[in-house]
């Protein structure tokens, strides 16, 4: 028969191990939650940089979930995240706009379409082509706008152009010239 207490050492060893994992998961998040806010922070400011070259900082709205561009002071444009739905699955996009509401230029931020064909929506080719439009022309050539779409990716480059008009026809609608 087992002695009475040897049951005991199992649980008051995990016990401890237990509370010193969480002592020091909670001093690495200390340590490290300050300098992840400030990558990010800098990777935000990055993005938004390659939109508007003349960025000295942004603002945040937390209310409507836009950046506000500014270069010594004044703002400059406005940016915002939207999500598109292509063909596979969700694509997040950055858009830049100037204060007459033209794009400024859009970056994709994530997406899951099929390489070498929907996927082609990063390269510099498609997305260059939005820079300098206005709401009018944010359709595909073939429907009488200024895109032309990627040859075989006709979901995926209908979907960024068709969530970018329907993205900036809800801002402007909302007044949407703040932050």
């Amino acid at each position: 028969m087992a002695k009475p207490g040897r049951g005991a050492y199992p649980i008051l060893f995990l016990t401890v191990v237990v509370l010193v994992s969480v002592v020091a998961l909670t001093l690495i998040d200390g340590i490290t939650s300050e300098r992840i806010l400030e990558a990010q922070a800098d990777e935000v400011k990055q993005m938004l940089g390659s939109l508007f070259p003349s960025l000295d900082s942004y603002e945040l709205s937390n209310d409507t979930g836009r950046y506000a561009v500014l270069e010594d002071g004044s703002r400059i444009g406005i940016a915002f995240m939207t999500q598109a739905i292509g063909y596979g699955g969700p694509i997040d996009i950055l858009v830049g706009l100037g204060p007459d509401h033209t794009l400024r230029g859009i970056r994709i931020i994530s997406q899951q379409e099929t390489p070498g064909l929907g996927a082609r929506i990063v390269e510099t080719g498609f997305l260059d082509q939005y820079v300098g439009l206005a709401v009018d022309d944010l359709a595909l050539r073939k429907d009488g706008g200024s895109v032309d779409a990627i040859t075989g990716a006709t979901i995926s480059s209908t979907a960024v152009t068709d969530r970018l008009r329907e993205a900036i026809l809800e801002m402007i609608e909302e007044g949407g010239d703040g932050p």
